[in-house]
């Protein structure tokens, strides 16, 4: 089973140009690139996205559901878009190649309604706009687990989002990409 899952991971890397020679990596820093499930559950919305993420490493480590047949799945672009932006510590266990962690992080999170499909240019006017956007804070508790081979890895994690806009709204958000050690 490992080995099924370690050719899958090369496959997936191989293919989308991920792999690259790297010298060995010594885990100090971490660059990656996800995909992400976020559930609006006040509106029932399902948001879908891609994010990046960068880590340091300050401390050395501690020892849609469908039920009835014929069901379909639509994706469309929305004109809702959402903007998250956190950061906090993660406590990572043991120092195998696969590790469990937990995290806890804050920021904020910004809501916008916009026609336009989502770019890298719309992203950096959203980053420019916030202050005259509403924005609203965020504590992010989330569990997951990473795995690695020399530099590149593989990271999972799910939490509750919640942000605070009049009351605590409770979100369901899990991620999914590789990353590099460096």
């Amino acid at each position: 089973m490992k080995r099924l899952a370690l050719h899958l991971f090369f496959a997936f890397l191989a293919g989308s140009g991920w792999l690259v020679p790297l010298a060995k990596a010594q885990d100090h820093y971490q660059a990656g690139a996800y995909g992400d499930y976020f559930r609006i559950d006040q509106t029932g919305t399902n948001m879908a996205g891609l994010g990046g993420r960068v880590g340091y490493k300050v401390f050395p480590g501690f020892v849609e559901r469908c039920l009835s047949t014929g069901c379909t799945v639509t994706v469309a672009n929305s004109n809702l878009k959402v903007l998250h932006g956190l950061a906090g510590p993660k406590i990572i266990g043991g120092h195998h190649a696969i590790r469990p962690f937990l995290t806890l992080k804050g920021g904020f999170i910004n809501f916008q309604l916009n026609s336009k499909p989502a770019s890298f240019g719309q992203f950096t006017t959203s980053v420019q706009n916030l202050r005259s956007n509403n924005v609203s804070a965020v504590l992010y508790p989330a569990l997951g687990a990473e795995g690695h081979l020399g530099p590149i890895g593989l990271r999972l994690e799910a939490g509750d989002e919640m942000y605070f806009a009049g009351t605590t709204h409770h979100n369901v958000r899990l991620a999914f990409g590789p990353f590099l050690r460096f």
